[in-house]
């Protein structure tokens, strides 16, 4: 594990085999670990390089609440410091909000997402009434005896990620989930692999589907019965597919 420190945050990360640059990126709440075995794939043919995102596993926290602009300027930044230029960059769920802001504007060689969060989701009718109840709640919850359970009322409505994080980490949450990333789709134009869970609920199919169309050169495989974490539960066979996309990428000795 080696570190460098950028604008005063420690990232955390590991770099391995020799070859064009590979990047990974995990999703939120997520580290290193996640794509450990992906790295220990790759490094005979490529020089891998994986990381802690800032406020996960052993990085630092950001200093202020961040969005998926600051995590992207950041992962440029590093980029630069440990001279990686046009990487394939492969990423899952939060991770794919940075890989496809970067993407958008920044020199890429190819992207494999899986599971990629960054579009907004489709609302039900029985969200909307959860949300106005929280609203009507959250101004009751103002009064000042009751001031002191506002936070419990805000984790009792949240998502597990928004339950599992708190301060600087859950305002950058709200920040990061609240962001539609559909605009960069377009300007993307370097050749795309899509890995998707068929039964993902946190970022669901249709979103694959959608970054498959407005992409210019993507293409989707669905992982059958799987959900969020396709490309963890079946690592050989996600190893498998990558491994032939990338094929004239690689560095034979």
């Amino acid at each position: 594990m080696s570190q460098i420190q950028i604008n005063g945050v420690n990232i955390n990360y590991t770099q391995q085999g020799k070859g064009r640059d590979v990047v990974c990126l995990h999703g939120w709440g997520q580290n290193i670990k996640m794509f450990q075995a992906t790295q220990d794939f790759l490094k005979p043919s490529f020089k891998v390089t994986v990381l802690d995102f800032p406020g996960f596993g052993d990085s630092s926290l950001p200093p202020v609440a961040w969005g998926v602009e600051e995590y992207t300027l950041n992962f440029k930044i590093f980029c630069d410091r440990l001279d990686i230029h046009d990487p394939i960059l492969i990423a899952h769920s939060f991770g794919a909000r940075v890989a496809i802001q970067y993407a958008a504007q920044y020199k890429v060689h190819k992207l494999i997402l899986t599971g990629a969060a960054g579009l907004k989701p489709r609302r039900g009718p029985d969200y909307y009434v959860k949300l106005a109840f929280y609203k009507t709640a959250k101004q009751v919850f103002k009064l000042k005896p009751l001031a002191p359970f506002r936070d419990k009322l805000a984790t009792f409505f949240g998502s597990s990620d928004y339950k599992n994080t708190e301060g600087v980490l859950r305002q950058s949450f709200v920040k990061i989930v609240n962001e539609d990333l559909r605009r960069c789709l377009p300007f993307i134009k370097v050749p795309t692999l899509l890995v998707w869970g068929e039964l993902d609920d946190a970022t669901p199919l249709w979103m694959g589907k959608v970054m498959a169309k407005e992409m210019k050169d993507a293409g989707l495989v669905v992982f059958e019965k799987e959900g969020h974490f396709a490309y963890h539960n079946q690592s050989v066979r996600f190893h498998k597919i990558i491994d032939v996309f990338l094929e004239k990428d690689k560095t034979h000795e």
